[in-house]
């Protein structure tokens, strides 16, 4: 007999739970086993994210250095005819990969917020302190 995919499903993650894991949190989410295990969600297939990319605007430019696999790798997806170019190739990995990593992207964009704050509490303090005339844009005063 051939269990449906949603009672094997279930079953699986009532077997985890009994063993104290969360899959729900593991998976695509907050949570889970700090450095022990991570568990990412990736698209059914690769054309969601090909027809994203198509459709977004790509006018900002970066330069990359790869090694000889990497390229060899970017040159297949090209010859495959999934993407145009090496350039959309590498965007789409850079996309997937920031993807995945989105949670420790947010913790460090939440610590760049705080370094920000911080930054904008010592000019406020530093007009206070050596007076009006302090610019604290360039940290020369103005004249």
């Amino acid at each position: 007999m051939v269990a449906k995919k949603s009672d094997l499903w279930t079953a699986v993650r009532e077997q985890l739970l009994g063993q104290g894991i969360d899959l729900e949190a593991l998976a695509c989410g907050e949570g889970g086993l700090p450095g022990a295990l991570k568990v990412v969600c990736i698209g059914t297939s690769m054309r969601e994210s090909v027809d994203e990319l198509g459709s977004a605007s790509r006018d900002q430019v970066v330069m990359v250095r790869v090694d000889a696999d990497t390229l060899a790798d970017l040159d297949a997806w090209v010859e495959t005819g999934a993407v145009k170019s090496r350039s959309e190739a590498a965007a789409l990995f850079i996309r997937e990969g920031l993807q995945v990593r989105t949670a420790e992207l947010r913790e460090l964009k939440d610590a760049i917020d705080g370094v920000d704050e911080a930054r904008s509490r010592l000019r406020k303090k530093a007009r206070e302190v050596l007076g009006a005339d302090h610019d604290d844009t360039s940290g020369e005063e103005t004249r």
